[in-house]
């Protein structure tokens, strides 16, 4: 324990000796004791912290991890939807896989165990909220399944992942803040106008840290939709969402 925590001093927001801790805590909340510290660490570690490091010293960041996590996430939603629902055919499965894997959902997860309190990273990356962000919260929820699959093999990770996800699909699937009204306005614009739908920035207001977009969509040539949201994607789904809303009431 010594070797993974001594090279971990300045980088923990807490004093050095707390860092076993820190993990333990973790480790807790997701119900999961890891045999290898280091995999837990390295799923937690953020890309801030290379350059904290001193010379000599190895960096690792949950990134690889993440990258193995999604795979072992989706392996297990589709076996755990296959299993629950025997009836359905491949799209319907297809769009319940892609809701219960979504950021939305994902983030949900993360805040529920409180896994931004864990991120590991640099002291100025802190202060920026870089760990409360969405998209390090999912990531780094990814890099511990990873984490946990490399550990511990797949049956804990399945076990996490139904525990943490999936115990809550039906709430997950009635949900609709979890709809992917792109991939709907999608499926109805192809189905019905043999065509695709078009969305466009239309202003970006703002400052760089706070910027608010607004968004239309257009199909068949006309305006049917405008979506206000922090982000891009935000923003498009809001306007996906009043297009689907406006063409169903004009059948």
């Amino acid at each position: 324990m010594r070797s993974i925590f001594g090279g971990l001093r300045g980088i923990f927001r807490k004093e050095p000796e707390t860092g076993p801790q820190h993990l333990e805590l973790l480790e807790q909340k997701i119900g999961y004791t890891f045999s290898k510290k280091v995999l837990l660490v390295e799923a937690l570690t953020h890309r801030s912290v290379l350059g904290e490091l001193k010379p000599g010293e190895e960096g690792i960041t949950y990134e690889r991890l993440e990258f193995l996590g999604d795979s072992v996430l989706a392996l297990v939603t589709t076996h755990y939807l296959l299993r629950n629902f025997p009836e359905e055919d491949e799209g319907q499965l297809t769009k319940k896989k892609s809701l219960l894997v979504s950021k939305n959902v994902l983030t949900k997860m993360a805040d529920s165990i409180n896994l931004k309190d864990h991120v590991i990273l640099s002291e100025n990356a802190f202060k920026g909220g870089v760990h409360s962000k969405d998209s390090i919260q999912t990531a780094v929820l990814e890099a511990v399944i990873g984490a946990i699959y490399l550990d511990g093999g797949l049956e804990p990770a399945r076990d996490f992942i139904e525990e943490l996800v999936l115990s809550d699909i039906d709430e997950i699937l009635d949900h609709t803040d979890h709809i992917n009204y792109k991939s709907h306005l999608q499926e109805w614009t192809q189905s019905k106008y043999r065509g695709y739908p078009k969305y466009r920035v239309k202003s970006t207001t703002g400052p760089e840290h706070d910027k608010m977009f607004l968004v239309e969509v257009r199909v068949s040539g006309g305006v049917v939709g405008k979506g206000r949201g922090k982000s891009k994607k935000d923003a498009e789904q809001i306007a996906a969402k009043e297009a689907l809303s406006k063409l169903r009431k004009s059948r």
